[in-house]
């Protein structure tokens, strides 16, 4: 019916009315046929059917649906039941935790009470100092009633307690034999074994044989002895002890022994210190006979040159003397015969010549002054000082030092002096010893080559021995200000490559077994650095000869 109608209504819209028509008549023809009594009992059985249908499915929906409930009721009840098997598991892992976290603080608590204990202990080098921190903080974590800590004295094979605490007091210094076998510390020594007692009266005999009578106060109940170690090296023990039964805990022991741990590396740090301290006091005073030893030396060295130099201006004066006498009776018979102007003009010559003999004089007055200033301690203050004179003077000491040791000896000696550098402020005795000993290296080094052969031929090849001075102001040569360079060069075997990294080492020398020393470059070289703020280098190259160059600032 339904079908015609919309062929009909289609055919009238393409203006086919003709199928339009037919359509139509069908349409009307279905219409009225589903209007009998026959098509309307099967409609609506077919209707009673389907809505019979439809209950069925509603109901199988609800059966379902049913099921369904039953089945989340179920899950409901099983996630309901996991939640709360849960939460008990969580409950319990919480408290477990808070134990835990509980005893984590607790231990953290430890671990920095005993970094503070440590670092308390361990900022001391004095033993004593150290005893009276230990037995502080011990004093705060545990009853230490009494408390000491014995030190191992290995001459006397005793333990020595040099502050032992009671009730707060310090007891007198005393000592245990470690050949006493029922004392409880040497025991825990000779052992290495920890002594743990909670009491006495009971526990005594797993240690001793009987209990040592208390030099003074009563009898401990509770006592702990523990071996202080320190790289494997036995270093005495440490004890706290208490009048009460079971006083100490597991807690009390392991705290004990962490401080007994700190308290080993204190001591060992004390005793190194102490020993380290020996050591160096050692050390400076030998140190002090080496320098002795090498201004002894470099006096050596400048004696027979003194001799030489002061021996020009004595002969001057006595020379003198003598003809002054002369003169003196000789002006003396003039006067006699009334010749007053030859009197005069030998008083002349007499005044002239005593003018030499002050000069002279004091040549040799300045000769043995600074012999003197050579040969005392420096003092260590700075002066003006006329730094072309002190090189002179050394030079010239230095050469016939060494002329008077081997009168075969002789070398051509060479200055150059810049008279534009004035006076500089130096500590004249020091600088006075560096050059020396830079002049007599340059000598040695000159009469070596002179007296080897030749390193190619192996022959006597002509050779001068030549030492050279000079002098030089770096800078602007007004005013004060710049550098100062003062250069001692020799041509003579030169240094070899190999040591020249050793040159400046103390007790390092190339000359043979008695003839040096091996401190003279290193003082020169601390006097120069430490003590004038200046540098000390040198140039060589062997069978050519070296160049010392010390270089100090011009004030």
């Amino acid at each position: 019916r339904d079908n015609n109608l919309a062929l009909a209504n289609a055919y009238a819209a393409k203006k086919d009315f003709g199928g339009a028509y037919n359509y139509h008549l069908q349409y009307i023809t279905y219409r009225d046929s589903m209007l009998s009594g026959e098509i309307r009992n099967k409609t609506s059985l077919l209707a009673y059917n389907s809505q019979l249908g439809k209950k069925e499915v509603e109901i199988a929906a609800l059966g379902q649906q049913k099921k369904d409930q039953q089945k989340i009721l179920y899950s409901i009840a099983a996630v309901l039941l996991l939640i709360l098997l849960s939460a008990v598991l969580l409950w319990r892992n919480n408290r477990q935790k808070q134990k835990a976290n509980k005893l984590l603080q607790q231990s953290y608590n430890n671990v920095e009470q005993l970094g503070e204990i440590g670092r308390k202990v361990n900022s001391s080098l004095d033993v004593k100092q150290i005893i009276g921190t230990v037995y502080q903080n011990v004093n705060q974590l545990m009853d230490a009633t009494v408390f000491g800590i014995g030190l191992y004295q290995e001459g006397s094979q005793v333990l020595e307690y040099p502050a032992t605490y009671e009730n707060g007091e310090v007891l007198p210094f005393y000592t245990n034999s470690l050949q006493d076998e029922n004392r409880f510390g040497a025991v825990c020594f000779n052992t290495g074994k920890e002594i743990n007692i909670g009491n006495l009266g009971e526990e005594y005999k797993d240690h001793i044989q009987e209990i040592a009578t208390p030099q003074q106060g009563g009898q401990p109940e509770s006592i702990i002895f523990l071996p202080l170690t320190a790289k494997e090296k036995k270093l005495g023990v440490i004890t706290v002890q208490s009048f009460k039964k079971n006083a100490y805990s597991e807690y009390h022991l392991y705290m004990l022994r962490n401080i007994a741990n700190y308290s080993s590396i204190a001591i060992d740090n004390a005793e190194s210190y102490e020993t380290l301290n020996e050591t160096l006091g050692q050390l400076q005073a030998t140190q002090k006979q080496l320098i002795q030893s090498e201004k002894m030396a470099s006096l050596g060295e400048l004696t027979a040159g003194i001799a030489h130099e002061i021996q020009n201006p004595l002969n001057f004066v006595n020379n003198f003397s003598e003809v002054n006498s002369e003169l003196i009776a000789e002006m003396k018979h003039e006067i006699e015969k009334g010749n007053f102007e030859e009197a005069k003009n030998i008083a002349k010559d007499i005044e002239e010549n005593e003018k030499k003999i002050v000069f002279h004089g004091k040549r040799a007055d300045a000769i043995v002054k600074g012999m003197l200033q050579h040969s005392r301690s420096s003092s260590g203050v700075k002066e003006p000082t006329d730094i072309n004179a002190l090189c002179d003077e050394y030079l010239r000491l230095s050469y016939h030092g060494l002329r008077a040791k081997d009168k075969s000896f002789n070398a051509t000696v060479k200055t150059d002096f810049d008279e534009s550098i004035g006076k500089v402020t130096i500590i004249p005795q020091d600088i006075g010893r560096v050059v020396l000993n830079l002049l007599t290296n340059a000598f040695y080094a000159v009469n070596e080559k002179r007296q080897s052969p030749h390193p190619l031929t192996g022959g006597n090849e002509p050779y001068e021995p030549t030492v050279t001075v000079t002098t030089r102001r770096l800078g602007s040569p007004l005013g004060d200000g710049g550098k100062v360079e003062i250069k001692v060069s020799d041509n003579g075997n030169g240094i070899p490559q190999k040591v020249m990294d050793k040159i400046f080492q103390p007790f390092f020398t190339t000359k043979p077994t008695g003839q040096g020393t091996g401190l003279g470059l290193s003082l020169s070289y601390d006097i120069i650095t430490k003590g004038h703020g200046g540098e000390l280098k040198v140039e060589t190259k062997e069978n050519e000869g070296s160049k010392f160059i010390i270089i100090l600032p011009h004030t």
